[in-house]
């Protein structure tokens, strides 16, 4: 997962009212939203939450009706502001965007010893931090948490893929019991590799947030092949586009939807034929973030959905 101010989408009522009469051109996809025709597969955004009521007014403000959440810190007291929130809004949350705490680095040379619960070092910190979004999550009543779990080795023999699926078993148990599912990030592991781990861990609460971008960007699968693999535990989706690493130490770059390498039309095909009834949460991690990006994929995605 990246640290949690990357992931914050940065809003401001002034730039969504710089784009006058962006919200009208949408009016046709919105119609058939409503009448239900979008094949249960809702279009959404990632979104903080630290200040639920102003945070989620821009969600709303853009036509969102579903979001994932990034939040810094964890409370009772935040947990009931942003149920009430949600509820006043009409916005449902699938899923808690849940890093850290300690550094994270997207390299290639630096990111199997930092990311996620495979390091050793940060590995009980993090461990802890998941069990207490678990507990958010239940207190403010959304279903499942989501993160990068690091580079899972290849090798299921490597001393780290052991360690690792000894780590998980108790936090899928507590999720289990807690009703929350937890959703494996795709990134920096291959699709199989990541079924084996969702396999052996075997709690059977394991699902995958897959990111579209990553699996290019980390050079790790083409996502309409990658969901051959993985199709059945895909839960949701990051709709997000990017470039195949050509530099052997540093990712390959995101770009915007649909300029990049990710097969939008296939992926979404795909999902459908596989009967996927989740989400396709817009992510943008881009410094020139804007509104009328969120507006123009939105529209974008709700076409391929709605196409024959």
């Amino acid at each position: 997962m990246t640290p949690i101010s990357r992931r914050k989408f940065i809003y401001s009522t002034a730039l969504i009212s710089g784009i006058p009469g962006v919200f009208s051109s949408f009016a046709t996809v919105t119609r058939a939203k409503s009448e239900g025709i979008l094949n249960d597969i809702q279009v959404g955004v990632s979104a903080s939450a630290d200040n639920p009521e102003k945070d989620l007014r821009i969600v709303r403000d853009l036509d969102f009706h579903v979001c994932q959440l990034n939040i810094g810190s964890y409370s009772p007291v935040l947990a009931n502001k942003l149920t009430a929130t949600l509820e006043n809004y009409k916005i449902k949350v699938t899923s808690l965007i849940c890093g850290g705490p300690g550094v994270d680095k997207y390299t290639f040379t630096d990111g199997p010893s930092t990311i996620g619960l495979v390091p050793r070092e940060t590995r009980a910190v993090r461990a802890e931090r998941l069990k207490n979004g678990m507990d958010f999550c239940k207190a403010a009543g959304i279903p499942a948490i989501q993160t990068h779990f690091g580079f899972i080795p290849e090798n299921p023999k490597d001393v780290l893929y052991g360690e690792f699926v000894e780590t998980m078993k108790p936090l899928g148990e507590y999720a289990l019991k807690n009703g929350i599912d937890i959703y494996f990030e795709t990134g920096q592991e291959t699709p199989i590799t990541l079924l084996r781990a969702i396999l052996d861990i075997g709690t059977g609460n394991l699902f995958v947030n897959y990111d579209t971008a990553n699996l290019i960007m980390y050079g790790k699968s083409n996502p309409v092949d990658g969901l051959k693999v993985l199709g059945k535990y895909v839960r949701s989706l990051h709709a997000k586009d990017g470039i195949y690493p050509t530099n052997p130490y540093e990712l390959g770059n995101e770009v915007p939807i649909p300029t990049g390498d990710v097969d939008f039309p296939a992926v979404i095909s795909s999902l459908k034929k596989l009967n996927f009834q989740g989400s396709i949460i817009i992510e943008y991690e881009l410094a020139e973030n804007t509104s009328e990006y969120l507006l123009k994929t939105k529209e974008y995605l709700e076409k391929l959905i709605t196409a024959k």
